[in-house]
């Protein structure tokens, strides 16, 4: 289910991204070939007045295939010269290329905005500035294979309380439930009193030494977690208002992961590819629809981030070629152009291998 679940939410999020490519040049008047969802081989295809709409069995991309897009296809001759993206204006030719990034933070904008009218669960410590209700100590992650995976704790849970038998603590504060199994004795049992989709639920587990140095630990991360709840006019101006500050965020992290990576200070274990996400989402969805769609809207901001980097073979990339030509009021040679797409699409799908490799790593830890 996880699984389908992340090939739906990123089939959507390349929907809207490359919707953005096709509505910015139709309204430029830019003739378009092709809007294809997915990459071949074709399990559905129509064509409707001059574009071709196609669906691929691979899901992991999308593409618009847009007139002049490669000026070597355009030529001299061309009946459809001038409603080649080449032929188009400079700003004309940037927007088409933005387009796609402008859609996914706008689409971000209105998840967070739903989110937010319909109660968005969130953390009391990250809630900048947001009015967070009805606070609980909360699991938000349980480590593989530790006595909290083998006990049945599930992410999402509420901590109600904990107990040795003997000493009982009402969960009011991350910190109350840490400390109580950090001292707990060894090889006694404590129970965690849980409350998961409404239904309360008391777990046994037998803390371990070594996940923890020098203290007894069961492998769960906790946070105070609360809910989120706007007007519908609130919504949408705090939607915003987050939506702008989780970019910044992303922009500012990326930009620190790529000066890391320049200075060789990187750990690719810090990045998360397809499979990490992927487990990611597993996690999203044990907090409720809500909670996913926010976790989407996050997904679509990295992507708009991504994709504004002036690296070859992503959308910044190409549009820095068309700011060199505008500037220069010369045209970057196409073999020019092909090298640097080619080489930059070949480093892109290397580091996605390794950070791929990074994520199954982690998984069989």
């Amino acid at each position: 289910m996880t699984i389908i679940l992340f090939i739906i939410i990123l089939l959507v999020l390349i929907f809207v991204h490359e919707l953005g490519h096709f509505l910015a040049a139709k309204s430029a008047k830019i003739k378009v070939h092709e809007f294809a969802l997915g990459f071949s081989p074709k399990i559905w295809k129509k064509k409707k007045g001059e574009t071709e709409y196609s669906l691929g069995i691979i899901p992991f991309g999308g593409y618009v295939r847009i007139h002049g897009e490669n000026p070597e296809d355009v030529g001299e001759h061309d009946p459809d010269k001038d409603r080649a993206l080449n032929h188009k204006p400079w700003y004309i030719q940037a927007w088409v290329l933005v387009a796609g990034v402008v859609f996914n933070i706008i689409f971000a904008w209105l998840l967070i905005s739903v989110s937010f009218f319909s109660g968005y669960p969130t953390a009391v410590d990250e809630g900048n500035n947001l009015d967070v209700k009805d606070a609980h100590v909360v699991i938000v992650g349980v480590q593989a294979n530790s006595p909290a995976e083998q006990a049945g704790i599930k992410t999402g849970d509420i901590v109600l309380s904990i107990t040795d038998g003997k000493n009982t603590v009402t969960a009011a504060q991350v910190d109350d439930v840490r400390e109580f199994i950090y001292d707990s004795a060894t090889g006694t049992p404590i129970e965690l009193h849980v409350m998961r989709k409404g239904e309360e639920k008391t777990i046994s587990i037998l803390p371990a030494e070594g996940i923890v140095e020098g203290k007894h630990a069961v492998g769960i991360s906790m946070n105070v977690v609360g809910v989120v709840t706007y007007g519908f006019f609130e919504s949408l101006v705090k939607g915003a208002e987050t939506t702008y500050n989780v970019f910044v965020a992303t922009a500012q992290g990326l930009g620190g992961l790529i000066v890391d990576a320049v200075t060789g200070k990187a750990k690719l274990s810090s990045v998360s590819g397809p499979v990490g996400i992927a487990g990611m989402v597993g996690d999203a969805r044990q907090f409720g629809f809500t909670y996913l769609l926010g976790f989407t809207a996050l997904i679509s901001l990295n992507l708009a981030v991504i994709n504004l980097i002036p690296f070859p073979a992503l959308d910044g990339g190409r549009l820095l070629i068309v700011i060199i030509e505008a500037i220069s009021r010369k045209k970057v040679p196409m073999k020019v152009q092909g090298w640097i797409n080619g080489i930059g699409f070949l480093i892109l799908m290397l580091l996605m291998i390794l950070v791929t490799i990074g994520d199954v790593g982690k998984l069989l830890k």
